[in-house]
């Protein structure tokens, strides 16, 4: 039986009151901060929230599509650009909700560009009913991650430099300028309280710690039961090691080198050999993870104090420990190890570029250089592989 939009104004779990029954609750991340893990938990549980009169508008678990199209942004590298029809769909089906309660959760809202692009975000979606959730995690957790989902969209500077260039050298926005406008946490927090409101906005300040405390915090806020989200297991998100990185890293020099189509990288890197490799393979105790240099770690502490402090001003309701966002972590035991790629997780990456090549050959949108065979990429090579075993697969 589907209950009504009431709520009891009693704080529950954890002594978080539950926002007014009707509220459209919008998690606009940013990036690296548990989003991933609790729209998986929500998408999930969708048809057990609805028992509970909370609505998951969105039909997959991460409506990508059309946070991206709103904010005007590209996309991943060589994906089609989103339109407004995915936008307009989004709307949609958080209207249909009706008075009911509900929630949407993209980190990618985060990217919009400006305060003309947050007010229509909110009015669409329902105007003075929108709450905005903000979760946050220190930024030194966050570098090491964004640096390597950057590679994964074909960055080609290694971290030490990249960290460079966003802690030590001005204006702080090349080669990434999205990074800043995602985690320059104090001022993403003050723009969308402008379009609504200090009221109008909560942050939640994630602690590594407590693996569950961001689904509790979910379910306390929806007003719905405790334990009804559960991480959901997902291989395909995981972090690459060193290792791994640095060998997508390097495929991207030769890829840009070579000036391939970036439908080619879409296609036959980030979904084929990518995409193949996380799931394949789990990273093991001794493989070497990405370590932050102690100088970028207490710059990153120093400027989320900064921050911290900014947001406390802004008079936003601040779930969780702020200081979590200035500690200063201990660093890492020193192992010797060298990051090594194994047999095994190379060809693995292989067989997805492969497998990709053949069950949808690439449209080769760009003309390529006429080269011989050693002075040919490597991945171009697999696509050419991957043509003829396609011919061979059809002769058959």
């Amino acid at each position: 039986m589907e209950t009504d939009c009431t709520r009891d104004e009693v704080p529950a779990n954890g002594g978080i009151a539950p926002l007014p029954a009707g509220t459209r609750l919008l998690h606009i991340g940013p990036h690296k901060t548990g989003t991933t893990s609790i729209q998986g938990a929500l998408f999930a549980a969708k048809d057990a929230m609805a028992a509970h009169g909370v609505d998951f508008p969105a039909t997959s678990r991460h409506p990508m599509s059309a946070a991206l199209a709103v904010c005007e942004r590209p996309g991943m590298m060589g994906n089609d650009r989103p339109t407004e029809r995915h936008w307009e769909t989004l709307v949609g089906q958080v209207a249909a909700t009706g008075r009911r309660t509900s929630v949407t959760s993209s980190e990618f809202f985060a990217d919009a560009p400006d305060d003309d692009t947050i007010r229509r975000i909110v009015e669409d979606l329902g105007g003075e009913r929108v709450h905005v959730l903000v979760t946050l995690r220190p930024l030194a957790r966050i570098m090491p991650s964004q640096w390597q989902q950057y590679v994964q969209n074909g960055l080609r500077m290694g971290y030490e430099s990249w960290l460079e260039h966003m802690l030590r050298k001005p204006p702080y926005e090349k080669p990434n300028p999205s990074f800043w406008r995602r985690h320059r946490h104090d001022r993403l927090v003050e723009r969308w309280v402008r379009a609504v409101g200090a009221d109008r906005v909560t942050v939640v300040v994630v602690d590594d710690r407590d693996r569950g405390g961001l689904m509790r915090t979910f379910e306390a806020l929806l007003g719905l039961p405790g334990n009804l989200l559960q991480e959901v297991p997902d291989t395909a998100n995981r972090s690459l090691t060193l290792a791994e990185t640095e060998m997508l890293r390097n495929l991207n020099v030769e890829f840009r080198g070579n000036e391939l189509p970036e439908e080619l990288y879409s296609q036959l890197i980030r979904y084929g050999a990518v995409m193949h490799m996380k799931n394949a393979c789990a990273p093991g105790p001794d493989d070497v993870k990405i370590s932050t240099p102690q100088w970028a770690v207490e710059a990153a502490a120093g400027i989320g104090a900064e921050m911290a402090a900014t947001i406390a001003a802004t008079g936003v309701r601040v779930l969780g420990d702020p200081a979590i966002l200035s500690a200063v972590p201990k660093p890492p035991a020193r192992t010797g190890a060298e990051p090594r790629i194994a047999p095994e997780v190379a060809a693995q990456a292989l067989y997805g570029a492969l497998a990709a090549a053949a069950a949808a050959p690439v449209r080769n949108t760009a003309p390529v250089k006429s080269r011989t065979v050693h002075q040919t990429s490597s991945m171009e090579l697999v696509k050419v592989l991957g043509h003829r075993c396609l011919k061979k697969l059809r002769r058959r």
